[in-house]
């Protein structure tokens, strides 16, 4: 720098509107010495360089600090620096054991586990891989019974031995090859990635010196230090902005649209004492979860089923009786967090929601066992504020057949042919989701609103009885309904571990069948839904990232994500008002 006019530099900033490019706000870790927080300059020297603006996190293990400082981050960096505590990980301390740095540890377990939470790209550097696996499950050794020295007396930018990469891991697309030379200088060593993370990178001695995500997530961690190897260093810095970058623009598309999952059964787990504003891991949605994977809505289900085991539905409680049940314990829910989430039975309640920044719970039902053959309950339900009705579940009913049932009626008996009349009365959404295949062709004779199928896959992709044809999806599409594609691993493989990738493929196979205005997403957690990739309701950002990454439109990204299930939703509401 020679020029000392400041003026000329503010001269060069307000030539232009706006007066900076975007660029992903990555945070970075301090080291902590003595009294003074630091940062090796060559860290947030490499993000600048990859296009990122780097901001230096202190380590501070304040809950109200690091969440703040969250929801300002599109990527993280776990820097290097002293041993962990082994107390963390429930052990007694080494011998070999160094110099722990007390100061750090709690701040940085917890950031990268609310960081890892909430779908935030991570990057760790040597003390920063072993974090990676001390907060999401994994183990550390101590210190490495060592065949090639892994500390040595070098220069930091001097490569000092050879790791070998995993084929089609994150190294191998950023380099192209299965071999590196790295710095690596260190005598602690991830022992197990843990259950979220998978081995990438070895050292010839068998050390791991690489870890990545085993579920489709934006986490790399090197035992190395690539910020001190210049241009072949950046590659990886320059990955994390790239992965950052995306983060940011799902989060902005997530502001803007309107997030709707069409099923879950989670009411089911009430009963069991759950606390909505807990994060508790006995459910995939709770309010915690929800705001990490910025979902604006969901569609919560009484499940009635059709065969009730014991205790599944309280002794002496009817089917009707059970339902209401579920939706007081939501009302009470509701309530109890009516500054946080509220009600919504149409769309403008719900878009009122989300400009009042509150999280929106909409009401269902799964199987019309609820109705007790009684027409007049289906007013007492709308009363309720349900939206929808699944005819059935996994077996004939008396209003129709099931997609596993016996064929009882021949498809929608006439019971059910009353239901669905009374049904577009009440401008209540007919979901053919469980359904025989010729019920679901009956109901869309018989209804004179569109009908939907709130969680269901397609059968060409998984031939299984619950999926829908590429007919059944050309018909619903004829009549303006939509198909909301499920995360159930059993409707999207039959035979191997589905991911979120399999999900992908039902619905851009649905959006070739049906065109861009019939599909959507009906997850059905806690109903057995969730898929690697796809886990619970905190990971649903990540179908938005797979949405931009296969370069679907906004508009596209918009009818997607709860679009199509408005549009049909105020179809179905306005024939009332007619």
């Amino acid at each position: 720098m020679n020029n000392f006019d400041l003026e000329s530099y503010l001269t060069d900033v307000y030539t232009n509107y706006p007066e900076a490019n975007h660029q992903p706000i990555i945070g970075l870790t301090a080291n902590y010495s003595n009294i003074d927080a630091t940062l090796r300059s060559v860290y947030y020297q490499q993000i600048v360089k990859a296009g990122g603006t780097p901001v230096i996190i202190p380590p501070v293990a304040d809950k109200d600090v690091i969440i703040n400082t969250l929801s300002h981050l599109d990527g993280l960096i776990l820097t290097g620096g002293a041993d962990y505590n082994p107390l963390w990980a429930g052990e007694e301390p080494s011998p070999k054991l160094h110099h722990i740095n007390r100061e750090r540890d709690l701040a940085e377990l917890m950031i990268t586990r609310l960081a890892f939470n909430r779908q935030i790209p991570m990057l760790g550097i040597c003390r920063g891989i072993q974090t990676l696996a001390m907060a999401l499950g994994g183990k550390v050794i101590q210190d490495i019974d060592n065949k090639i020295k892994h500390d040595q007396d070098a220069d930091r930018n001097e490569p000092t031995h050879s790791v070998s990469i995993a084929a089609n891991s994150i190294l191998e697309k950023i380099y192209g090859e299965q071999r590196l030379f790295v710095n690596t200088f260190h005598h602690q060593a991830v022992g197990e990635p843990g259950p979220h993370l998978r081995v990438i990178a070895k050292a010839p001695d068998g050390i791991i010196e690489g870890i990545e995500s085993n579920e489709y997530k934006s986490i790399l961690g090197v035992q190395w230090h690539p910020e001190w190897l210049e241009e072949d260093g950046l590659k990886i810095f320059q990955w994390l902005v790239n992965e950052a970058q995306e983060f940011a623009q799902a989060k902005d598309v997530q502001r803007h649209v309107i997030t709707i999952d069409s099923h879950c059964d989670t009411p089911m787990f009430f009963p069991q004492g759950v606390h909505f504003e807990n994060r508790d891991s006995r459910i995939l949605y709770d309010l915690h979860k929800m705001n990490e994977g910025r979902t604006d809505a969901v569609t919560m289900v009484a499940y009635i089923p059709q065969h009730p085991k014991p205790g599944e539905i309280p002794e002496g409680m009817s089917p009707r009786q059970y339902a209401d049940s579920i939706f007081d314990n939501i009302k009470d829910i509701v309530d109890h967090n009516n500054d946080y989430i509220a009600l919504a039975r149409n769309p403008h309640e719900l878009i009122a929601n989300k400009h009042a920044n509150k999280k929106t719970i909409m009401l269902g039902i799964e199987n019309g066992l609820a109705l007790e053959g009684d027409i007049k309950n289906i007013q007492h339900f709308a009363d309720r504020g349900i939206t929808y009705i699944t005819l059935c579940h996994n077996g004939d009913n008396d209003i129709c057949d099931s997609a596993r049932g016996e064929h009882t009626h021949n498809g929608i008996s006439e019971l059910g042919e009353k239901v669905i009349h009374e049904m577009n009365r009440l401008g209540l959404m007919v979901d053919l989701s469980h359904a025989a295949e010729k019920s679901f062709y009956d109901a869309l004779d018989i209804s004179s609103t569109p009908i939907v199928c709130s969680h269901s896959n397609c059968k060409s992709l998984c031939d299984v009885p619950r999926n829908l044809t590429d007919d059944q999806l050309r018909a619903l599409a004829a009549k303006d309904g939509v198909a909301q594609i499920t995360l159930y691993h059993g409707f999207l493989q039959k035979d191997d571990e589905a991911s979120i990738m399999d999900a992908m493929k039902h619905l851009e196979h649905a959006i070739d069948i049906m065109g861009i205005d019939h599909v959507g997403l009906g997850t059905d957690f806690d109903g057995d839904g969730g898929v690697r990739g796809i886990a619970d309701a905190s990971e649903l950002i990540q179908f938005t990232r797979q949405l931009l990454r296969r370069r679907y439109s906004i508009e596209d990204i918009r009818k997607i994500w709860g679009g199509n299930w408005l549009r049909v939703m105020k179809q179905v509401q306005e024939c009332v008002i007619k």
